[in-house]
């Protein structure tokens, strides 16, 4: 490796560091505070790094890695929202008794596993970074050991992701034996040569979507979400939503953009048929809920649903779309399980209506927060999730994807009634005699409201003036490496 390749992979280079060297300080000195610190600057640090790859021209470090535009804006992305988890964190663990210092390498970690997943062109790379991701969400997942519920969701996951592992490696075996290479752009020049795709390789890109559509959580591989997301810490629920499946989305764009998988019949019908039932099963399902952390699962099966609408497009502009539509869903999912952070306690989440019953009255400030995410992942106007949605159906419609635009309108009413659920109750008026919730210290206030009004500010701000955040994401897609991009 030349000096240029560790540049271009300075992001990942200082994650990496940073983890090291806070194994290196908890084996001394044990403190909450220092080791947060260490986590925030390490990801600003990297986010800063970015500087100098915004007018990168498709970077390749063979045979595993790319770094262009495409892959610059997801790694800051991911880095963003990593960094507002970790101040949420912060925040929650900070009144909690169990060990603290180690949950961050593990947050370190499944971030480098993400970024190394969006710049990945070889199986190898693209199997290392999803277990890297993959193995320390197995412990964030089950971090808080003394709750009911966080071992069984950490179990689940375990085992359900390791079953979505061996379809991955199996479906990536064939590949291998019918393109005889593991690079995106071999496997490309394979396909090319052939006028239907073999048998063989089509097993293996079944088995392929498999595995992806465990790490996605769409229909029919989701089942494991609403009971992983309602044991998990409030914070590793959000990565979850939002980072582990920005990774896993960004991989899965530039694969198919660089093998133009869109030109094949089966595989266009099999994601449309997963994408039409991720829409309606999460939608239906989280009408039957009573529990916001679950209703927040179900409804990210179904806004993965309207993703892929625009990523069937198979265009620069259903690619901009999914990527406009990520930034708005990454928002409005960090500050909703952020408010869910902000009013659990040191003995459970936040998570039952009950909790939410009456809140405008006693904390306007929470609620009308909490109000805005919901709105915007209910697609009102006037917020960053309407705006999305928007640039989805206009992608839908250039590639005339009528029955998935269709769907797509018709979930996006039926979701509205269980986000206008909550909101609701949190109108209701309390009961007498009701307590208010328990005051929290400066510190961990500073840290939600500091995180939760940023994360407003940028919800409103792209929704009323979304053309700054179109622009930025059309620049960067220009130098998007797959000579598929159309």
């Amino acid at each position: 490796m030349t000096q240029n390749d560790f540049l271009h992979l300075m992001p990942l280079l200082i994650l990496t560091f940073a983890a090291l060297i806070i194994m290196l300080v908890i084996a001394a000195w044990r403190n909450h505070k220092i080791i947060y610190a260490i986590t925030a600057i390490s990801f600003v640090a990297a986010f800063l790094s970015l500087y100098e790859l915004q007018d990168v021209q498709a970077y390749a470090i063979a045979p595993l890695f790319v770094i262009d535009g495409f892959a610059v804006f997801y790694i800051g992305l991911i880095l963003l929202a990593s960094l507002l988890i970790s101040m949420l964190s912060y925040a929650y663990f900070e009144q909690r008794e169990e060990q603290k210092e180690e949950y961050y390498i593990l947050l370190i970690l499944s971030s480098l596993g993400a970024c190394t997943l969006v710049i990945s062109t070889h199986f190898a790379s693209l199997f290392l970074g999803l277990e890297v991701l993959s193995v320390a969400l197995y412990t964030l997942i089950a971090y808080l050991r003394s709750r009911e519920r966080s071992d069984e969701a950490g179990i689940k996951y375990l085992i359900l992701a390791a079953f979505s592992s061996a379809f991955l490696l199996f479906g990536m075996a064939l590949v291998y034996f019918s393109t005889g290479t593991m690079t995106f752009s071999g496997i490309a020049a394979a396909m090319a040569g052939f006028q239907e795709l073999p048998l063989l390789l089509l097993t293996g890109f079944g088995l392929m979507i498999i595995g992806i559509g465990f790490k996605l959580s769409v229909v029919p591989f989701h089942m494991w979400t609403p009971d992983v997301y309602e044991g998990a810490p409030a914070p590793v629920s959000a990565f979850i939503a939002t980072v582990s499946k920005g990774g896993v989305l960004g991989l899965l764009i530039r694969f198919f953009m660089e093998v133009d998988g869109f030109r094949y019949p089966v595989l266009m019908l099999i994601f449309t048929i997963v994408a039409i039932a991720s829409m309606f099963a999460g939608n239906l399902l989280a009408l039957m809920q009573q529990n916001v952390k679950r209703i927040l699962a179900y409804s990210s099966i179904s806004h993965l649903g309207y993703l892929l609408v625009a990523f069937l497009a198979g265009n620069q502009m259903g690619v901009e779309a999914v990527t406009f539509y990520l930034v708005a869903y990454f928002i409005t999912t960090v500050g909703a399980f952020g408010v869910v952070a902000m009013l659990s306690d040191k003995e459970r989440d936040a998570e039952l209506m009950d909790d939410y019953r009456g809140l405008l009255w006693r904390r306007p400030w929470t609620a009308t927060v909490f109000t805005a995410m919901l709105l915007s992942l209910a697609g009102i106007p006037l917020t960053a999730g309407f705006v999305g949605k928007f640039y989805i159906l206009a992608a839908g419609v250039n590639t005339q994807l009528w029955l998935l635009v269709v769907m797509l309108v018709l979930n996006s009413v039926i979701g509205l009634y269980y986000y206008i659920k909550i909101i609701a109750v949190m109108f209701q008026q309390t009961e007498a005699g009701q307590e208010p919730l328990q005051k929290l210290r400066p510190s961990i206030l500073f840290a939600s409201v500091g995180t939760l009004s940023l994360l407003v500010l940028l919800l409103v701000g792209i929704g009323v003036y979304p053309t700054a955040l179109v622009s930025l994401i059309s620049s960067m897609l220009e130098t998007f490496h797959p000579v598929a991009l159309r």
